[in-house]
């Protein structure tokens, strides 16, 4: 029977959830979900001067909101310090480990010296093979792992390939500090190790942690999980990504408005393939998911495609649900609360009836919710620029004509509106346009809507009509 899979998304909390950690999260929760097993989470909070409970809250709300998973309460690595520091001391017990009394005077020499010689800086390994009783009085001993000192270290990665590292590369790091806190190297050793995690998959900045974390396993005698490191992700131009291209955190992606589906697709597809499928559901990522399909180079973020995969998944969207988003969106942005506060019963029940035109023509729910701003708009509006010019003289005697026909319908509906507007265009030998474009700047303020027999139709009998009377009054 094989072992069941477990991988885990292990986060620093000294920031918010950035895109490159949150495709790391995405690219383990699809592995799990592939191999019918569970990701954990684990909070590295080990450097407590930098970790903060908003950042781990930050990191939790965004992958809740991206969907992602997790089995079981997230995991404090520093609550594990315990834990830590008596595994360290078993391998000092065994002889696999000892303890350096070097003071920090002795460390910078050490360091000056190698600088000096055009050299690495590299622990000497002096402490390595002295009988603790030498020790200088009053130096609390910090713990190093004995490294091997010929050969190499060879690390077999699903991504990579064989990865080999000159041992003399790798000097005696430390394992657990002269104040009794573990290094990280160490810690996540032994969570992953308790945690009985399978499989790793880590972005490729941790290549050369990941050899000696491979020393302290084979100290321990302890089998080493299967690893994966994935490029990291760049900007457009090739660049390491920063925040000029993208490098934000995923509650920003939230405030721009785009839907946590299609950022799941577009993170699948920075540095995963499978063909040339561009679109894929949530359930074929699942089944399709693996890690042959990630490729070695880095992958470069492009707004454009995020842009116009998200513009795809709004329209495929049924009404309703949008409308739950931009709900949920409101929470977010700086304009929300306004907005939320005019959003009764009445309202959803318009901008659901509104989203078949408006979803067609955004990217993001802020489009969509800019396009939708003449159903929140209060009357008399206040036409922009382009809006104004088209209630000319010209225009307002359309609107003026149109205006009484338009009161006199016994159903109001786009289709009767339409078949109103048509007719007096036939009748005066004007282009629709000369007069839909009006009819668009009285009833929206702007040049562009959805289309406006259907804003008509969701506006109402009386809300619109009135509009069209204040812009013929103004």
């Amino acid at each position: 029977m094989s072992t069941p899979v477990v991988t885990r998304f292990a986060p620093s909390p000294t920031g918010f959830l950035h895109i490159g950690g949150a495709r790391t999260a995405l690219f383990n929760w699809l592995y799990a979900k592939r191999h019918g097993g569970k990701m954990l989470l684990r909070i590295e909070d080990t450097d407590r001067e930098r970790s903060t409970q908003a950042a781990v809250d930050a990191i939790i709300d965004g992958l809740s909101w991206l969907g992602l998973t997790w089995e079981g309460e997230p995991i404090s690595q520093f609550q594990r310090a315990a834990r830590h520091a008596e595994v360290a001391r078993q391998l000092v017990a065994a002889g696999k480990a000892y303890y350096c009394y070097c003071t920090p005077d002795e460390l910078n020499e050490m360091r000056e010296t190698a600088k000096a010689n055009g050299l690495p800086p590299r622990y000497d390994g002096r402490w390595r093979d002295r009988d603790p009783s030498e020790a200088p009085a009053g130096v609390k001993p910090s713990v190093r792992i004995k490294a091997p000192l010929n050969g190499e270290t060879v690390i077999e990665d699903a991504v990579q390939g064989t990865v080999t590292f000159p041992n003399k590369d790798l000097d005696d790091f430390i394992i657990l500090r002269s104040d009794g806190t573990p290094t990280y190297m160490h810690a996540v050793v032994v969570d992953d190790h308790d945690m009985g995690v399978t499989q790793i998959i880590r972005g490729d900045d941790h290549l050369t942690n990941t050899a000696r974390q491979k020393i302290i396993y084979d100290a321990l005698g302890w089998d080493m999980p299967k690893v994966a490191h994935i490029p990291l992700i760049h900007g457009p131009d090739g660049a390491k990504l920063s925040k000029r291209h993208g490098a934000l955190g995923v509650e920003a992606y939230r405030a721009m408005g785009y839907l946590p589906v299609a950022l799941r697709n577009y993170l699948v597809r920075l540095g995963w393939a499978h063909g040339d499928a561009e679109i894929l559901s949530t359930d074929e990522m699942i089944a399709l998911f693996d890690l042959e399909g990630i490729g070695r180079s880095p992958s470069r973020f492009d707004f454009g495609k995020l842009e116009n995969l998200n513009g795809h998944y709004i329209r495929q969207t049924p009404d309703d649900e949008l409308v739950d988003h931009v709900v949920a969106l409101l929470d977010h942005i700086p304009e929300g609360a306004a907005l939320k506060a005019k959003l009764d019963a009445g309202k959803k029940a318009q901008l659901a009836a509104a989203m078949p035109g408006l979803k067609e023509r955004a990217k993001t729910l802020l489009e969509l919710i800019d396009n939708a701003g003449f159903l929140f708009a209060s009357r008399p509006l206040s036409p922009d620029d382009k809006a104004a010019a088209l209630l000319d003289a010209a225009g307002k005697t359309a609107l003026a004509d149109l205006l009484p026909r338009l009161g006199a319908l016994p159903d109001w509906s786009a289709a009767a509106t339409e078949e109103v507007v048509r007719a007096y265009a036939a009748e005066t030998g004007l282009k629709l346009g000369k007069v839909a474009q009006p009819l668009r700047a009285a009833a929206t303020g702007r040049t562009t809507s959805p289309p406006i027999f259907d804003v008509l139709a969701v506006l109402g009998r009386d809300e619109a009509l009135g509009r069209i009377g204040d812009a013929l009054a103004g």
